[in-house]
């Protein structure tokens, strides 16, 4: 097996087994036979923060409808478009 290299950076390991970059084939660095199934419930994703310009009557309706769910507004906003997400993906599939 070859040895993984150190990465400086998530970019740079991303670039390393992305299949657009060098794309490295993980079977020659890992024995998937061996592999077991894990849970990591502590595990956050990865953010990034960006700058949306939206209506002021938009944020202000969406600070109404967090404050009904008892959330800040920002998590409300992230829970639409994560189902609205969800609903195109579904849509990709069925089309």
């Amino acid at each position: 097996m070859k040895r993984i290299p150190k990465f400086k950076s998530e970019a740079e390991e991303l670039e390393f087994w992305s299949s657009t970059g060098k794309g490295a084939d993980s079977t020659e660095y890992l024995d998937w036979s061996k592999g077991k199934c894990a849970k990591f419930p502590n595990l956050r994703p990865s953010l990034r923060t960006i700058s949306v310009r939206l209506p002021i009557a938009m944020i202000e309706d969406l600070k109404i409808l967090a404050n009904q769910r008892d959330m800040p507004y920002q998590s409300l906003l992230k829970v639409f478009l994560a189902e609205r997400l969800a609903a195109e993906r579904k849509l990709r599939k069925a089309g």
